[in-house]
């Protein structure tokens, strides 16, 4: 109904931005992870909107970019998960992170979502897995590698040091993303990768 919405920031909280658009301040819910990125009050801001209507009630809500709100929209189509528990999952994770966890079978992470539990997560990853586009990113190389249970082959201080944090309890899905995000990582054994990768957990 409404595509988007562009105009300046009159409040921020953690779920919600109030934006200006022509002298009317629309109230729209946003993830925590969107409020983080967000401009500071009194900036210009375009949010792309899905409308979401019932009887008692007319919301908005609200994402920086096209591909957070289609992550949105493919997550409420999964039973039991409304805009709320939509919304809560995408407060924890972007799209790439969630698309790169549904990829792996990764239901620890998903499941840090606030009301969503493992079986919840379990089912999204059921739903959602068929219908996830792999295109030829970065981001979904890694999610081919992490769907098929390992690192790249060339890499086997990546692929020991993944096992490891998987070991200590993190998900997949993190771990790989943690790995990858190191610099300079072809100078570095198995060990000097879990440290840094550890650092980037935290």
């Amino acid at each position: 109904m409404i595509a988007y919405v562009n105009g300046i920031i009159e409040d921020i909280t953690i779920d919600n931005v109030v934006i200006d658009v022509g002298g009317i301040g629309y109230n729209v819910r946003i993830s925590a992870d969107t409020a983080s990125r967000l401009p500071g009050i009194g900036e210009q801001v375009r949010l792309y909107t899905y409308t979401y209507v019932k009887e008692d009630a007319f919301l908005l809500y609200g994402f920086l970019s096209r591909n957070d709100l289609a992550m949105f929209k493919q997550c409420i189509t999964v039973s039991g998960i409304g805009p709320k528990g939509a919304l809560a999952i995408l407060s924890v994770m972007d799209a790439d992170s969630l698309r790169f966890a549904i990829m792996s079978d990764d239901t620890k992470a998903i499941a840090k979502a606030p009301g969503i539990g493992a079986r919840t997560a379990q089912r999204l990853i059921l739903e959602l897995k068929d219908k996830i586009t792999i295109d030829d990113t970065l981001i979904n190389k890694e999610i081919a590698a992490a769907a098929a249970g390992n690192c790249t082959a060339d890499s086997p201080q990546k692929r020991e040091a993944v096992d490891a944090l998987v070991a200590l309890g993190y998900g997949q899905a993190e771990s790989m993303k943690a790995v990858n995000a190191i610099e300079g990582i072809e100078n570095m054994d198995s060990g000097a990768v879990l440290k840094a990768a550890l650092k980037k957990m935290f």
